[in-house]
């Protein structure tokens, strides 16, 4: 009893920061070196992406637009051989789907609709889309995500359990679960794309194409989609917040330009 008086009124004050430390990883870019971190995943996490991807193109129609297929190839076969990943093998698939979205399983395995081709219509632009996927493979945010995922539950469970397991205390785990979701999951998601921004213009300025297409891109992507969603409540960060991250990194993407 004597626990729960102390803790009374600041249990999810003194439990959050538990939490966000818990959440903490190191960058995948370190500005000292000018170095990408390459982070192999899991050889269990490398399978479910494998069966993953196996599974989405057996239910999802393939593209059969040669052009669409012979451009998404090209910007490839220029991004993979600067993109280091061991123990993986990059695999390309183009989905008949008008969204504007792509996606990227542990173990290289990237989806692109062919909407994304709509919005990106240079080489460059869709380079930076492409690079954005593959930095999230080498930066291993799946597996960065599962554990946070992991420590926010702990965290809900904690606070259910200082209560003895009562019908209110398992409630209140519910809601410190939520809240630390929105106030670590959903940063951490955010944070994970913006990575993967900075570190798919490297991997673009690597590969010959001028990092400012991230920006264009980014700006005709806004243009498309407002949804309204308050920053804070998204998994993404809005594009506005995109395209002066990415212009505040411009100058260090263009030093590695090849």
């Amino acid at each position: 009893m004597k626990l729960r008086n102390l803790l009374k009124g600041k249990r999810l004050a003194l439990l959050l920061p538990a939490i966000a430390l818990g959440c903490a990883a190191p960058a995948a870019y370190n500005s000292g070196t000018g170095e990408v971190a390459i982070r192999p995943a899991s050889g269990n996490l490398i399978y479910q992406g494998e069966v993953a991807f196996a599974e989405y193109k057996r239910k999802t129609p393939i593209s059969r637009n040669a052009l669409a297929r012979n451009r998404v190839l090209r910007v490839a076969n220029r991004l993979s051989p600067v993109i280091s990943l061991s123990g993986s093998r990059w695999e390309f698939e183009v989905f008949e789907d008008s969204s504007a979205n792509a996606f990227a399983l542990p173990g290289g395995k990237v989806g692109i609709n062919t909407g994304l081709l709509q919005i990106a219509v240079t080489d460059g632009q869709f380079a930076a889309a492409l690079a954005h996927e593959m930095a999230h493979v080498t930066s291993n945010h799946a597996q960065l995500r599962i554990q946070n995922n992991q420590t926010i539950a702990v965290g809900g469970a904690i606070v259910g359990a200082l209560f003895g397991g009562s019908e209110s205390g398992e409630q209140l785990g519910k809601l410190a679960q939520q809240g630390g979701q929105i106030a670590f999951g959903l940063s951490f998601s955010r944070a994970q794309e913006l990575e993967a921004d900075r570190v798919g213009t490297i991997f673009m300025a690597r590969a010959g194409y001028d990092p400012a297409e991230a920006i264009t891109l980014w700006e005709r992507m806004g243009a498309q989609s407002q949804s309204g969603t308050p920053e804070f409540l998204s998994t993404h960060p809005v594009s506005v917040t995109r395209i002066q991250k990415l212009r505040d990194f411009l100058p260090t993407a263009r030093a590695q330009q090849r």
